[in-house]
């Protein structure tokens, strides 16, 4: 299985969460939006439309970060991560989700699935230095 993940980045340098909705594997737990890629998908075009299914948003630019290999008790997967830099439209939780704006450096790993977590560290490594709210 080929899965989609966004990692939209505000001009703050925040980047958002989506919090796996109950009755779904991981339950409870927060990852960056993003789904399955469809067969005859490029890997861009799957998750434009994860994005618009699932935040409501319409996908403008966004780069590859890193592709890992995951299994989940038997299930192996593709993690295929990118940057999201630019979209049109505010996101919002079409599928009922909760969703966060959060510092890279802040997110706790507790929280995260834990496929998301080295793509979360791919993310902080590929930005330099870490970003922090001003207060």
């Amino acid at each position: 299985m080929h899965v989609m993940a966004g990692l939209l980045l505000d001009a703050d340098g925040r980047v958002l969460l989506a919090q796996r909705p109950p009755g779904k594997h991981l339950a409870g737990l927060w990852e960056f939006p993003g789904g399955k890629r469809e067969p005859g998908e490029t890997p861009a075009a799957a998750l434009a439309r994860e994005l618009r299914e699932e935040l409501g948003v319409t996908l403008q630019h966004a780069e590859p970060l890193i592709a890992l290999p995951w299994n989940y008790g038997g299930r192996g997967l593709l993690l295929d991560a990118w940057r999201v830099d630019a979209w049109i439209g505010e996101p919002c939780p079409l599928e009922g989700q909760a969703l966060q704006w959060q510092f890279p450096t802040l997110v706790d790993i507790a929280i995260l699935t834990p496929a998301d977590c080295p793509v979360l560290q791919a993310l902080i490594e590929a930005r330099g230095p870490p970003a922090t709210p001003d207060r």
